[in-house]
């Protein structure tokens, strides 16, 4: 019996300095209830797995109009020449990031659909393009505006981890809908600084092995190259809803040449940026 009752005294201190060592979250002291925070479960990963940009179409202020209605929003934007304050070029936060912005729209990557859910949104203050008899004239964007961009979307990709093949344009989560950011966009130069991916030329040399680059390719294998990257490809697609999967990629990755043909260039680019950002299932 008293062995007995040294057992349970023993088993009711051990009790009491295990409850010391825990720690409830912090609520209020009038709480109804307290939240036991120490154990945390393995099974959960970040929400926030994508960084979409956009350019506008229209001027800063009908931008900002438009941006905080009730029908579509972004978590940032960013005027064409950022105002200064205190010596730092200044970006309008609209939608705080834990919160689903309305800017994706119909979008999939790599087999997710609604971006909104997973995604940060940044608008850049930019006409677009205008129609001409040539074509499309798309417009450039000024060098504060991206330098602005890049230091922002730096922070973002490295505070949610966010894989270089996850940094996008509009384009690439919906390419029958979308062409913005368009051509011009620095992709390159974002690449550099950290901010997404970009195929390295020497790998892209190795996989055009001599070929032409403008020669033509199999382009059911040039779209499943694509699929594998993120891309949204299905049987059912239209001979022009596949070039316009093709001519998204080109936008992004080979801007010099976007008319959605299938040569071996941007088959040669597709393999180099399979290999140098191999699938991790996100």
């Amino acid at each position: 019996m008293i062995g007995q009752c040294i057992r349970r005294g023993l088993l009711t201190a051990a009790l009491l300095m295990l409850a010391g060592c825990q720690h409830a979250s912090q609520q209020p002291d009038d709480a109804t209830f307290r939240l036991e925070t120490t154990r945390q479960a393995q099974g959960a990963d970040q929400r926030i797995r994508f960084l979409v940009i956009h350019y506008t179409a229209e001027d800063f202020h009908n931008a900002l109009t438009t941006l905080t209605d009730e029908h579509v929003s972004a978590h940032y934007l960013i005027p064409a020449q950022p105002p200064l304050e205190e010596g730092k070029p200044v970006a309008w936060q609209l939608v705080p990031e834990n919160m689903r912005a309305w800017h994706a729209g119909a979008s999939g990557w790599r087999g997710r659909t609604n971006l909104n859910d997973t995604s940060v949104g940044i608008e850049l203050e930019n006409k677009g393009y205008s129609h001409y008899l040539l074509g499309k004239k798309f417009y450039p964007f000024p060098p504060a505006q991206i330098d602005l961009l890049a230091n922002l979307s730096k922070e973002i990709v490295a505070r949610y981890q966010i894989e270089p093949r996850n940094v996008l344009g509009h384009s690439d989560i919906a390419p029958q809908r979308k062409d913005d950011p368009g051509p011009l966009f620095p992709w390159q130069e974002m690449a550099k600084r950290g901010v997404g991916a970009w195929p390295d030329a020497n790998l892209v040399k190795q996989y055009l092995a001599g070929r032409n680059p403008q020669q033509p390719v199999d382009q059911a294998h040039l779209l499943a190259l694509l699929k594998a990257y993120g891309y949204t490809v299905d049987e059912n697609m239209t001979p022009q809803q596949q070039k316009r999967v093709i001519a998204a990629f080109q936008m992004h990755f080979r801007q010099s040449d976007y008319r959605g043909n299938a040569d071996a260039q941007t088959e040669a680019i597709a393999q180099a940026l399979l290999q140098q950002f191999p699938d991790s299932n996100s």
